[in-house]
Formats: structure tokens, sequence, C-alpha cells
């Protein structure tokens, strides 16, 4: 029943990624209002909630959500001003992925000297 669950999470996560893609052929805006939504967010908290049942670990999911959506929102900034300026697209995409683990590191460097855990 495990696999069964996997498979079908997998394969839904696997639907919204090609719908964005596919939205995204057609109006490059429209793509990114469907990317932008917090599918995933929700998603992973229902499938945490049906799995635990468990409101304090479902808490901490959510808080902790919040903390590491801000660091990973400059990597929307830096790839398409790389792409203008004719940095190659697997080049921006390095480079706003690695801004976005050393921005994730620093949130839960400083998170903790505040006494937030993540």
């Amino acid at each position: 029943m495990a696999y069964t669950a996997f498979i079908a999470r997998a394969a839904l996560a696997g639907l919204i990624i090609a719908a964005v893609a596919l939205i995204a052929r057609r109006s490059p805006v429209a793509g990114a209002i469907v990317a932008s939504l917090p599918l995933v967010s929700v998603l992973g908290m229902i499938f945490l909630w049906h799995d635990t049942h468990d409101p304090e670990r479902l808490a901490t999911h959510a808080g902790a959500t919040l903390w590491y959506v801000l660091p990973s929102l400059p990597m929307f900034l830096l790839i398409p001003a790389l792409l203008r300026h004719g940095v190659a697209f697997w080049t921006s995409l390095l480079a706003g992925c690695a801004l976005t683990v050393l921005l994730y590191l620093a949130t839960s460097w400083i998170a903790a000297r505040f006494g937030v855990a993540l």
C-alpha cells in the first residue's frame, strides 16, 4: 500500500510540473502564475496530515516552509538577470540554485541565532 500511495503522489506531482510546462509554452506569465501557486506545499501538507494526523508536526512543517520560501525568492531575480545578460541557461540555473543553497544555509544560521528552530 505504501508503494501505491508513493506512486500516486509522484504521478500527481509530475502532472503538475508537466501542466506548468505546457501552460508556459503558450503563455509564460500564465505558466508562472500556476508555478507560483503553493501547490506542492499544500499537497505536502495534505499528505502529511493524512499520514500522521499530527498538528504539531504539520505546524512545524508549515512554519519551516515559510522560512525556506523567503531565501528561494532571489533565485527568481538572478536567473532572468543572467539570461538577459547573455549567460547560458544551465549556468544561470546553476547560479540560481547555488545562491538558493547559500541563502538556505544563511537562513538556518540566522534563524537559530533568534531561537527559531528549522
